[in-house]
């Protein structure tokens, strides 16, 4: 969503910032015990980084005391791991401590219970907030000077004009280039798809 700022030099490709709503990333053991044995999750809609996808499958999170999240959006395609992502705010309101983990990093947090239109599915850990992060090509990192693991800063401008610290760097041949942050993060900057933002080492 957000507009990207020329650095200094030209980057070797545009930056594009987006929102990371709530959803969960799902085994295929999970997606079968929620809606079914063989059950293959459907692509809704390709999202920016290569070969991934918001499934048309959507599961509920029930969380203490029997508040729950309908409607949670599942992530394809499956992953070896079950993990739910959620902002602070949607872990107030479910009454979960959750703690802030980059993604996969599931060790010690809490679990919960997913309900599909088949059955249901008792998560032992996997919720967390989602360490903001950007995700590069290679010869983005190079053009930033960062490698895998290190922290830059998102100067996101505008009004609501704020700079985020603690951006992880994540590279991989099949990044493209773009930061997410979650729905309270982009509440804040009341980002938009004219929001000027950029990335600073």
């Amino acid at each position: 969503m957000g507009k990207p700022v020329p650095a200094t030099g030209q980057a070797p490709n545009p930056l594009v910032v987006n929102v990371s709503a709530r959803h969960c990333h799902l085994t295929q053991e999970a997606v079968e015990a929620l809606f079914g044995k063989g059950h293959q999750l459907t692509p809704m809609k390709w999202l920016y980084q290569e070969g991934q996808f918001a499934a048309k499958e959507t599961v509920t999170l029930v969380g203490p005391r029997s508040r729950v999240i309908s409607n949670l959006r599942i992530l394809g395609p499956c992953r070896t791991l079950n993990q739910v992502e959620l902002a602070y705010t949607d872990a107030i309101a479910l009454g979960f401590d959750i703690p802030l983990r980059q993604s996969g990093k599931i060790e010690g947090t809490p679990g919960g219970m997913l309900m599909g239109p088949e059955g249901f599915f008792e998560m032992p850990d996997g919720i967390i907030r989602a360490e903001r992060h950007v995700h590069m090509h290679p010869e983005d990192a190079a053009h930033y000077g960062v490698s895998a693991g290190d922290r830059m800063k998102l100067k996101i401008g505008g009004p609501c004009a704020v700079t985020f610290d603690e951006m992880l760097v994540r590279v991989d041949e099949s990044f493209k280039l773009e930061v997410h942050i979650d729905t309270d993060e982009g509440n804040a900057v009341n980002l938009k798809p004219d929001t000027p933002c950029e990335l600073v080492k």
